[in-house]
């Protein structure tokens, strides 16, 4: 499986739009170019018939769709603290995904075999607010997590272009599934990248390169607003009491036509921080161990 990519050029910035408009198991790259240095973010599938050159790569987080063409750079590969260990080894990325033992061992084939993913044990860890000068440009540490614990955008300057990965403004909404994602980190997250005045934002999947402050803030409120949808399709379901496994095979995160091993994990870990926060706000009663009903 591999991909290609086209151009499209925004200041000194080339966004690098992955097959299908970046949409999964595509992403969408970028290469940065300064006077001294060249970089670029997240080789994805796409980037596996043919790369562009370059001295070195950051990587917003350690998902197999951002990283699918790195074995194409035999340069330095940067990555955020709290997701050095993932990006260095297959086995820690695949048990990030916390998925149960058959189900780890066909994803771990599948990293292997469609995506190209050997794990980078030479890959070096950087922290919110690191700078890369590639001379005339920087490209600054923007750490957004809660997707994973190191996911990041990068902020490129003089362009005003702000990448946020995979706060991507897709219709599904956020994603904090895996073992290590936090709801709370998400939203913190979300309203950092609304604090930052950028001309462009680029996104990993499918939305591409928005223009502009104002209409980006639309859009990160209507993909925030998902948030909101999955509680109160929550509550509703809470009318009679529920098991968490009840909650989990009734789906807050996919569509009923998705199947796969990934499904039920994630439903649970996802019901699982938003029945947290019902409850502490006094919107969902535990009636009894185990059973959720709403207040």
């Amino acid at each position: 499986m591999g991909g290609e990519y086209t151009e499209e050029t925004y200041g000194g910035v080339t966004a690098l739009v992955g097959t299908r408009r970046g949409a999964y198991p595509y992403a969408n790259s970028l290469l940065v170019q300064g006077a001294d240095a060249t970089l670029v973010v997240d080789p994805s599938l796409s980037l596996t018939a043919g790369a562009p050159p370059a001295d070195l790569v950051l990587v917003s987080h350690a998902h197999e769709d951002h990283i699918a063409g790195l074995g194409r750079y035999d340069v330095p590969v940067h990555v955020h603290q709290g997701d050095l260990a993932a990006l260095r080894s297959r086995e820690v990325m695949v048990a990030a995904f916390g998925l149960p033992a058959e189900a780890a061992d066909a994803t771990d084939r599948m990293l292997r075999d469609e995506f190209h993913v050997t794990g980078r044990p030479d890959a070096l860890g950087f922290t919110d607010g690191t700078v890369f000068d590639l001379g005339g440009r920087t490209v600054t540490v923007v750490h957004l997590p809660g997707h994973t614990p190191g996911h990041s955008g990068f902020l490129i300057e003089p362009d005003g272009f702000l990448f946020v990965a995979d706060i991507d403004l897709t219709s599904f909404g956020p994603f904090y599934g895996d073992a290590g994602s936090d709801l709370t980190e998400f939203e913190a997250s979300m309203r950092k990248c609304a604090e930052i005045d950028a001309r462009w934002y680029g996104t990993a999947h499918q939305k591409g390169v928005i223009e502009g402050a104002s209409e980006f803030r639309r859009r990160l409120t209507e993909f925030a607003g998902v948030i909101e949808r999955r509680e109160t399709a929550l509550l509703a379901f809470l009318a009679e009491p529920r098991t968490l496994p009840e909650i989990a095979e009734h789906r807050l995160v996919y569509r009923p036509h998705v199947a796969g091993p990934h499904v039920e994990p994630v439903e649970r870990r996802t019901a699982a921080q938003h029945l947290a926060r019902l409850t502490a706000r006094g919107l969902v009663t535990e009636t009894e161990p185990g059973l959720y009903r709403t207040a």
